[in-house]
């Protein structure tokens, strides 16, 4: 099949297409998340190029820098999506076609660094977007409030499965 003529603004999505795409970004943020919860973020490295890549998003997007990383701590879809940040992002995107396995596979991204994932506080990016921007909001210390949270919970998952354990124990002798 020939890709030459191929619009792929004009192309029409097979359901049973996206719906395998929108399983496989799930179950990448469901990863991302678990990892999130039990390593300090900080010294999490998503790639073997994650120091390659920081500094290459953080040239290419020196607006990432100001205020105190504004720009990464909270995502501006619009500024993402806009006809200008399309180009940049694609550029930095394809930069890594042959470096990074999957790179331009969907992925889900929390807009707030400071929440968990939710239907509000989430989009999708491009595997490679997804990896410029953890990997600085990593390495800048932006996901370790992120990081106590999701600690908390779940040793708090594990308190109530133990207390619900034993209260079944109980019950049964």
């Amino acid at each position: 099949m020939s890709t030459q003529g191929f619009d792929p603004n004009q192309a029409q999505n097979l359901l049973e297409i996206e719906k395998q795409f929108a399983v496989k970004a799930v179950e990448h943020a469901q990863t991302y998340w678990n990892i999130i919860e039990k390593v300090p973020p900080r010294g999490l490295r998503l790639t073997k190029l994650d120091d390659e890549i920081y500094e290459h998003v953080m040239s290419a997007f020196p607006e990432l820098s100001g205020n105190d990383h504004e720009k990464l701590v909270k995502l501006d879809e619009d500024w993402l999506k806009s006809e200008d940040g399309k180009r940049r992002w694609r550029a930095f995107v394809n930069a890594y076609e042959k470096k990074v396995k999957d790179f331009n596979f969907g992925s889900l991204i929390r807009t707030d660094a400071r929440l968990e994932y939710s239907e509000t506080n989430t989009i999708f990016v491009t595997r490679m977007q997804f990896y410029a921007i953890e990997i600085a909001r990593n390495r800048l210390g932006l996901n370790d409030t992120i990081h106590e949270i999701a600690k908390a919970d779940a040793e708090k998952e594990a308190q109530l499965k133990k207390e619900r354990e034993a209260a079944k124990a109980s019950e049964i002798s």
